[in-house]
């Protein structure tokens, strides 16, 4: 593992503890800390590598970082029951939804269940918080028993619902631990009837939830009125309540006024409430041609909706995505910075008129004052006078999300960074017609050296006109951005617009210059994105990455992590007119350990393509070309599928060419993969750990005969562990 640099002044070397002098001159060493105090540094490391290294130094430090590490995520085969480790005895937190063969129930798989769930018990004595793959109530009937203190629990499942009766898969859980605090179901699929009825039942286990997360990614219906209602009655002492909600009024019982309203009557100590339709939970790219318009109108009131912020004074966190028409939002709005104090992060889905800026005074959702947070997404009347009097009026914001805006531009964009430059950090930008990339990056040139965290979608224009006409700036500054005197302000200032150049990019019909505009600036591309460590990316199926460094991105010393989304019907396209996506184009970011690759609602053929289409083996390999010249430590890779067949596996292509990341420690395939397809990553020298994981909906109850099966999957585990791994 090498040396591990505590601060600029304090080293260590795993080969002698005696080295590790504050000074050269100095008898005393960090070694000779008391143990009281080491332990308390040791326990404010949290990185695993971090704290491998340190357990390496000598055995002093290995038995305090041991009882020091709380967390911890067990990987491993079931069949293998020596290798459960035994020194972990003050871990509270532990993860086993992540043990192989992924996705199978571990505990049926093994000869003995019981002997495996006890040993589990006596290794980690002190769990408080478990995480588990429970594909039936059979997991959960052995493994709470084992700790009846339990206070948080997520379950994951992604196969099919057993044929059980209803509520069956948390009554074992219920029956045992009476003081369960918290309850994560968005990675677990069940019945919306499941839950309600087996809370209805155990009032003693209802009434001890203060967390409940039932945003669940792998169901398309949503809880409804009767449901949350129900669900709410049994809860009275919840704090945080996060649903997947029907709020499609064609449907019966959808959630409306009603159901609302009686959310914040029983569950008055809400901090943290999230009720979003299940359509919005499958993030897909909204249509950037749609009007922002849907054809039926949501049942909620402005009355409603201020009864709601009016019964809930606690709340700091509110997400309200109704995917359908909520009209005349700006006065229930106003409410929540007058009885939500509290209130720190909202996002709305599908309101409209949030904020009218009429006159250029403050009104609708720019008058919460005390926001850090606001993601708006798919309001069709938001224009850039609206994200000025926001900017105005919310001055904390760290965190901005638009989506779905069709009327914003990048002008207004622009202006709302630059008054929010000091606090901004988080940005996404998606889905908005007028805002390609370029413009993106443009309007963020304020905050360049600040930004950490960056979405963006990939368009790129396809022959950009090019402008040299510069006019005066002072015709272009609106009169809310100038000062008493007439001269711009200085937020306008700071944003760099003394070193613009503006063109027009066209004019109307009576030849009056329009508000859009085309900028250049000359000291843009000198600048570098210095904090940015998180970029996401949506791109079109087909288009091309290599864009995305000439159009702003070329300087990012800093970025850790990149996630890249694809998406699009393979059907529809032809074959890409290069061979290569792109990818081997990030390599000149050198910090670049990360990368999720989301190709996962990228459609195609998976066995049989017509003549002149491509099947999803080549698309891979389009994809994946050049991942090789990249230095990466975690690779997440999410491969096409075939929905006719419900298939998602890894192609021959796609596994030659991850066998070219020499660098790769961690690989995560969110798919299937032929067993001789997987042997191709044996020969990736530093891979330790590699899984395959069908977490999808639904995921395939029985493989295909020539799929990873166990056995296949224990021999490939075997041929990895067997391997000589440097450090």
């Amino acid at each position: 593992m090498g040396s591990l640099m505590l601060n600029n002044n304090l080293s260590f070397n795993k080969t002698n503890h005696s080295s590790t002098s504050i000074s050269s001159s100095s008898s005393t060493h960090l070694y000779d800390l008391p143990d009281v105090i080491l332990s308390s540094v040791f326990s404010l490391v949290t990185d695993t590598r971090t704290r491998n290294s340190m357990s390496l130094v000598c055995k002093k430090w290995c038995c305090l970082e041991r009882t020091t590490r709380t967390t911890l995520i067990l990987r491993g085969n079931v069949r293998d029951l020596f290798m459960i480790p035994n020194c972990f005895k003050s871990v509270t937190d532990l993860d086993l939804s992540l043990l192989s063969p992924w996705g199978h129930s571990f505990l049926d798989s093994s000869p003995d269940p019981f002997l495996l769930s006890h040993l589990l018990r006596q290794a980690f004595p002190l769990v408080s918080s478990l995480t588990i793959y429970s594909r039936n109530p059979s997991t959960l009937q052995y493994l709470a028993p084992q700790w009846p203190g339990l206070k948080d629990v997520k379950l994951v499942r992604w196969h099919q619902r057993s044929p059980s009766p209803l509520g069956s898969d948390f009554l074992p859980l219920f029956q045992t631990c009476g003081g369960l605090d918290a309850l994560d179901l968005s990675h677990f699929y069940c019945w919306t009837e499941d839950l309600p009825q087996a809370l209805q039942a155990y009032p003693v286990v209802s009434s001890s939830l203060t967390k409940l997360d039932l945003l669940t990614l792998s169901s398309a219906e949503g809880f409804k009125s009767q449901e949350l209602l129900a669900i709410s009655v049994a809860c009275p002492n919840l704090r945080q309540l996060m649903a997947g909600c029907m709020f499609d009024p064609r449907y019966i019982d959808f959630v409306g006024d009603d159901a609302l309203q009686g959310v914040a009557a029983n569950c008055g100590k809400l901090t943290h409430l999230h009720l979003v339709d299940t359509s919005a939970l499958s993030n897909v790219r909204v249509d950037p041609d749609h009007d922002g318009y849907t054809a039926e109108d949501a049942r909620i009131s402005r009355l409603a909706l201020e009864q709601v912020f009016t019964g809930l004074p606690l709340l700091e966190d509110c997400v309200l995505d109704v995917c359908h028409n909520v009209r005349d939002s700006g006065p229930a709005l106003e409410v929540l910075n007058s009885k939500c104090k509290r209130l720190k992060s909202l996002k709305l889905g599908q309101f409209h008129e949030i904020c009218r800026a009429v006159d250029h005074k403050l009104d609708g959702i720019a008058l919460c004052q005390g926001l850090e947070t606001l993601c708006i997404r798919n309001s069709a009347d938001l224009e850039d006078d609206g994200l000025m009097a926001i900017s105005r009026g919310c001055q904390r914001l760290v965190k901005f999300e638009i989506t779905g805006c069709k009327m914003v531009t990048e002008t207004g964009l622009r202006n709302l960074v630059g008054m929010l430059r000091k606090t901004l950090v988080d940005v996404k930008i998606s889905s908005c017609k007028n805002i390609d990339s370029a413009c993106a990056l443009w309007a963020l040139e304020p905050i360049q050296d600040k930004i950490q965290r960056l979405h963006i979608d990939c368009i790129w224009e396809e022959e950009p006109e090019l402008v040299m006409n510069t006019f005066d700036l002072n015709e272009f500054i609106e009169d809310d951005q100038r000062d008493g005197c007439g001269n711009p302000a200085d937020e306008c200032k700071g944003g760099g617009y003394s070193s613009m150049k503006r063109s027009l990019s066209n004019c109307d019909g009576g030849g009056n210059k329009k508000k859009k505009l085309k900028y250049t600036n000359e000291n843009y591309w000198e600048r570098s994105w210095s904090r940015l460590k998180y970029l996401s990316l949506w791109i079109a199926v087909g288009d091309l990455l290599t864009p995305l460094i000439s159009a702003g991105l070329e300087d990012c010393p800093s970025l850790e992590e990149i996630v890249i989304r694809v998406e699009g019907d393979c059907r529809r396209r032809g074959r890409p007119r290069e061979a290569a996506f792109g990818l081997s184009s990030l390599a000149q970011y050198p910090q670049l350990l990360k990368m999720k690759l989301d190709c996962g609602d990228t459609i195609g053929y998976a066995l049989t393509a017509p003549t002149g289409q491509m099947d999803l083996s080549l698309w891979e390999r389009f994809y994946l070309s050049g991942i090789g010249n990249l230095t990466l430590n975690e690779l997440d890779y999410w491969p096409p599928q075939d929905r006719d067949v419900n298939q998602r596996s890894l192609s021959l292509p796609a596994a030659g060419l991850l066998q070219e990341c020499s660098t790769i420690r961690k690989l995560f395939i969110h798919g299937t993969a032929h067993e001789h397809f997987m042997t191709f990553l044996l020969r990736i020298p530093n891979l330790r750990d590699v899984q395959l994981r069908e977490d999808y909906y639904p995921a395939p109850e029985d493989d295909m005969s020539t799929e990873m099966r166990v056995h296949s999957c224990s021999r490939f585990e075997d041929a990895l562990n067997r391997r000589r791994i440097l450090d």
